[in-house]
């Protein structure tokens, strides 16, 4: 029986709910799902192979973090097949990210806006929960752990947090990802000019070399940046990786940008846009990136995927990989299994 088949059924009453709920709830039963024996086993599914990052990925397409910010759900969320799975963002400490209501959805447009604020737990409870788990344990796919900073962290300290972070997730991640680009954080998009930038990824890339020595194995550096980027500041990005020998980018976070939903009710509400709306944003992000980078740098694209072909456009603007977050909430987890047949090369 494949549970995932009545997700168009189910999709009425989530909806029904406020986003946030539906999001728990959603999360809570697929745990007791999965636990009762009902999803399907825990594995990627077969799709086109790729080594990279010193990684191979059974198939190429993934889970966006900020779905599973505690990585509380590694077990339940792999059964949908993805070829590696990205969660947090994880603060050094916990905290409750910003007032609710602070997640909204905008149906007619296949999008949602969010002003989480890293909420989660904590780097303990986190990792707590990674090493509890099967698809960990086992290294049943790729798994990305997502490090931000405390809002309470002043800008100017951000790279303290960040060092707090990779020490913590390094010996489970198979590679870690520096989030810089949430709109939720104050502050924190400042990250990503260029002299900041070339102080965080100073620090971060000695870390890493010393990690490398005390684990014996090398942890890849993926950055996650903004789609509200000129093309000018997309090429002083691409600069700073090949100069810090970054292993790979993820193109892009939420967007600022209101124009493809303008007069909706909720266009005015503080935060990330994400979904449909996004995809041409992220795929120039992407097709700009690429042209600047060496093939050696992975680009990870998401960014408004709500189809197979949606993953597909983003391997021809450039992309390696692609992630899914939005698309799941409209589309529910066969949405993985379509893209992952778009993808496979002909």
């Amino acid at each position: 029986m494949n549970v995932f088949a009545g997700f168009p059924l189910i999709r009425p009453l989530l909806f029904s709910m406020q986003a946030e709920a539906a999001h728990d709830f959603t999360l809570t039963w697929l745990d007791r799902l999965y636990r009762a024996g009902l999803l399907p086993t825990s594995r990627p599914l077969a799709g086109t192979s790729k080594q990279l990052m010193g990684l191979r990925f059974a198939n190429p397409v993934g889970l966006a973090a900020g779905l599973d910010k505690n990585a509380a759900h590694l077990d339940s969320l792999g059964s949908f097949g993805f070829g590696f799975i990205e969660v947090g963002t994880v603060t050094p400490r916990p905290q409750p990210g910003n007032p609710q209501p602070r997640m909204f959805r905008l149906t007619q447009h296949e999008a949602l806006i969010n002003r989480l604020g890293f909420n989660n737990q904590g780097l303990e409870h986190f990792l707590r929960n990674v090493q509890g788990s099967r698809w960990a344990a086992e290294r049943r796919g790729v798994l990305g752990l997502n490090i931000g900073k405390n809002a309470s962290t002043p800008i100017e300290n951000a790279l303290d947090d960040y060092l707090a972070g990779l020490e913590a997730v390094a010996p489970w991640a198979d590679y870690v990802t520096v989030n810089i680009s949430s709109p939720n954080t104050q502050g924190l998009r400042d990250l990503q000019q260029q002299d900041s930038l070339n102080r965080l990824l100073e620090g971060l890339k000695e870390a890493q070399h010393r990690l490398a020595q005390q684990h014996q194995r090398h942890v890849p550096l993926v950055l996650k940046i903004a789609p509200d980027l000129t093309d000018e500041q997309i090429r002083e990005i691409a600069e700073r990786l090949r100069a810090h020998s970054i292993e790979g980018v993820i193109a892009t976070n939420t967007t600022l940008n209101r124009k493809a939903v303008d007069g909706h009710p909720y266009a005015k509400e503080h935060g990330g846009l994400s979904g449909a709306p996004l995809l041409e944003q992220s795929n120039h992000v992407i097709r700009a990136l690429r042209s600047s980078l060496q093939s050696d740098v992975v680009i990870i694209g998401v960014g408004g995927v709500m189809s197979g072909e949606d993953a597909k456009s983003k391997l021809n603007a450039g992309a390696d990989l692609v992630q899914l977050y939005t698309g799941l909430i409209y589309r529910g987890p066969s949405l993985v299994a379509e893209a992952v047949r778009a993808t496979r090369s002909e």
